[in-house]
């Protein structure tokens, strides 16, 4: 796989303290959230947690790619949704490793234009890209 060379226009700083039992804030203040493993993993499950955040800043950037892919097209996605679902396990390999299901619900396209503009926002947004590959990322229509 070629690495690419992008032009940076924004960087997001955050850190984080005691890794997955503790603390994650951004460098701004916006973020500050106290993060605990879920108790599915022998945590607490008090606070949010990693897969949590990358599942919300996935969906996120899908539905901004969805918007992208839609404009291009001249289709109209109004009260369109997404949902990102991050599933976390053992890789077998004595690490752990990710999955993730997006699914999206367009009200105002049939199924199969839905579907053409899941699989072009998947080939336009940030975190599809980082991930192409790396993990198992299933697309839906719901």
């Amino acid at each position: 796989m070629t690495i690419l060379d992008i032009d940076v226009k924004y960087t997001a700083v955050a850190t984080a303290e005691n890794g997955r039992d503790g603390r994650v804030a951004s460098d701004d203040g916006k973020l500050d959230v106290v993060v605990n493993p879920p108790k599915e993993m022998g945590g607490s499950g008090a606070g949010t947690n990693p897969e949590q955040l990358f599942a919300a800043g996935y969906s996120a950037c899908f539905q901004g790619a969805l918007g992208v892919v839609a404009r291009k097209e001249n289709v109209d996605i109004s009260g369109s949704t997404v949902t990102a679902k991050v599933g976390i396990g053992s890789n077998g390999n004595g690490g752990f490793g990710l999955e993730v299901a997006l699914s999206a619900h367009i009200p105002t396209v049939d199924e199969a234009t839905a579907l053409d503009l899941l699989e072009k926002a998947h080939q336009v947004c940030p975190y599809s890209n980082a991930t192409r590959g790396n993990i198992k990322v299933d697309l839906a229509v719901v």
